[in-house]
């Protein structure tokens, strides 16, 4: 299977945001490049919020480029098999953590947002931190940071509080 046919398999199969659900099932019927950052008129993104259940804490980057406090993820690659394994592969580069797990297969959220390149169609997963995880930055951060549960809406928009209270509803 395509990453494409794996996005619109999860998509179909993901029960919540049925408006929003369908938005991004229009995009890849009317885009077979609308997984691509080439792909002008938007693109799925695949992200995963790094979560340490035991500290009560989540990993956020500060995104070199919009500034932001988020958590990882971006454009989906060539290689990439499945929106999950790209929402990992995003999680792993990113945090420089390598032995995360998803907290489950399927996705927590899903976000709409406009950004410097074209609509991100996001597809956001949850990734739990291992014992004793070092995060270690990557290219695309300006810093990387623990955040307790309570401290992340004094930081980052509010996209990021939805994932991570969805995230820990799901917990």
């Amino acid at each position: 299977m395509t990453l494409h046919g794996d996005a619109v398999q999860v998509l179909k199969a993901y029960e919540d945001q049925l408006d929003l659900r369908q938005v991004y099932l229009g995009h890849l019927d009317g885009h077979p490049n609308g997984m691509w950052k080439d792909c002008k008129d938007g693109h799925i993104t695949a992200s995963a919020l790094v979560i340490d259940p035991e500290r009560d804490r989540v990993l956020l980057t500060l995104h070199k480029k919009l500034r932001m406090w988020l958590q990882m993820g971006g454009h989906c690659e060539r290689g990439d098999d499945t929106l999950a394994g790209a929402a990992l592969r995003e999680a792993t580069e990113e945090s420089g953590i390598p032995s995360l797990r998803l907290l489950r297969s399927t996705p927590v959220r899903l976000d709409r947002h406009l950004t410097p390149c074209a609509w991100h169609l996001d597809v956001q997963y949850a990734a739990i931190a291992p014992s004793g995880a070092v995060e270690a930055i990557s290219d695309e951060s300006l810093d990387l940071r623990w955040f307790a549960y309570d401290e992340v809406a004094d930081v980052a928009d509010a996209s990021v509080v939805r994932l991570l209270e969805a995230t820990r509803a799901g917990l």
